[in-house]
């Protein structure tokens, strides 16, 4: 817990949620890998050569970043997690990694990250021990951040275990400013809104968007598809709350793609990938990059899917139609004409009863009113279907746990009737 008077002298520094920490950084949401929800806390390396938290994991991880494609397509940071830790700061009282797990330091190892083009994250805690048990940031907060800055960290995920609650509205906001004073560009990554929603404090959006680049809002991710689906129900209620605080530089954070580990089928991870994108997340795996199937990484690295979650604009999707375990989400997207946006449609299929579902509503009952129609293409098989009108059906069939996603690019209006293209009535 922050000692109060450590609150009153941040205060009368004007350390506070009012001050905006704006730091340039994430105008798109950030993409990357990170290493908690495949690899968690594992530091047995006798027993667990390959899978333990160690220098070794993390240079294997950046080579296949580098290498298999993900970073061509945007996936930029490496983020390790919790546990790289030393149980003890040093003499000095610097944050260490753990000596055996990681001989040659952290600097090293960032640099070995940089020369494959990609950026390195690291995990702390504002509290007194990080998760796990490790030193935490509290009463160490400017040296902290100095220290990430030495060893040329690029992204910082601030977590909350071990912290007083009330203690974050003051906190947060205070290790960003130590961050950017060191005037080195760091994307900070906030645990804050969700600590205290979870223990019925309401959240302070409007401080949180001035100091944070990303923030979870809800619990970590499991490997499985119903907390996948409880994570989509969770920003499906509360869109209206939290939509209207996400966009260019600050980000609401659903947590890791599971996409390629155990718990997610082809369909499902096309759902995951399909959803993410369209509400606008952080696009960041936890899953084997070494091993990982080649279905799997077809949808990892689906640039059209990829451009919608990347889309300028930063508006968040939401849902917008729900209806016998059938959801529609869509997202408002470049390019805009005469006022018009184009326009990510994500139909998900919830159901589970062994056939593809057959869908069919007007895109004007979806929100999609151009009077001059959209073309409209599916993103995962790159199928072109043709132009529909506000009064035409999207008529598509979708699998079990499933997804269709659909590019529907505005049209413009022709001035003369016989120049404008035929529209056609379009099944899927």
């Amino acid at each position: 817990m922050l000692p109060r008077i450590q609150q009153l002298f941040l205060l009368l520094l004007g350390v506070s949620g009012a001050i905006c920490l704006e730091n340039g950084l994430a105008r798109t949401p950030p993409m990357g890998w990170m290493s908690w929800e495949r690899f968690r806390c594992n530091t047995d390396c006798m027993a667990y050569p390959d899978e333990c938290i160690s220098d070794k994991l993390f240079r294997e991880i950046a080579d296949a970043m580098s290498s298999d494609g993900y970073a061509d397509v945007g996936y930029e940071y490496l983020i390790i997690d919790d546990c790289w830790l030393a149980h003890n700061r040093d003499a000095n009282g610097k944050l260490q990694p753990d000596a055996s797990r990681f001989p040659n330091g952290m600097l090293d190892l960032s640099d070995y990250i940089h020369s494959k083009g990609l950026k390195f994250g690291l995990y702390e805690d504002y509290g007194n021990f990080t998760c796990a048990g490790y030193p935490g940031i509290i009463g160490h907060m400017e040296d902290d951040a100095n220290t990430f800055a030495s060893w040329g960290v690029d992204y910082v995920k601030l977590d909350g275990c071990y912290a007083h609650l009330h203690d974050m509205d003051i906190g947060y906001p205070a290790f960003g400013d130590y961050l950017n004073r060191t005037g080195r560009p760091m994307v900070y990554s906030c645990s804050w809104p969700v600590y205290q929603e979870f223990n019925g404090i309401k959240p302070d959006y409007e401080a949180i968007i001035k100091t944070c680049n990303l923030w979870r809002n809800y619990g970590d991710i499991q490997d499985s598809w119903n907390d996948v689906l409880s994570i989509i129900d969770y920003y499906a209620s509360k869109q209206d709350e939290i939509i209207p605080h996400a966009g260019p530089g600050h980000w609401n954070d659903p947590d890791m793609l599971i996409i390629g580990n155990y718990g997610l089928s082809k369909d499902q991870s096309k759902a995951q990938m399909a959803l993410w994108s369209v509400m606008a997340s952080p696009l960041i795996m936890s899953n084997d990059l070494r091993s990982i199937g080649a279905e799997f990484k077809a949808i990892l690295q689906n640039k059209k899917v990829i451009a919608v979650n990347q889309d300028p604009l930063g508006m968040q999707g939401r849902r917008v139609y729900q209806s016998d375990s059938v959801e529609v989400w869509t997202r408002p997207i470049t390019p805009v004409q005469d006022g018009q946006y184009s326009y990510a449609v994500v139909v998900l299929n919830r159901r589970t009863d062994g056939t593809p579902y057959r869908f069919s509503q007007s895109l004007q009952k979806l929100g999609l009113t151009n009077p001059a129609g959209y073309a409209f293409e599916e993103l995962f098989d790159g199928v072109t279907h043709g132009e529909l009108l506000p009064s035409d059906n999207l008529d598509v069939r979708v699998n079990p746990s499933g997804v269709k996603m659909f590019r529907a690019e505005v049209k413009v209006k022709a001035e003369d009737n016989s120049l404008r293209p035929h529209i056609t009535r379009v099944g899927f």
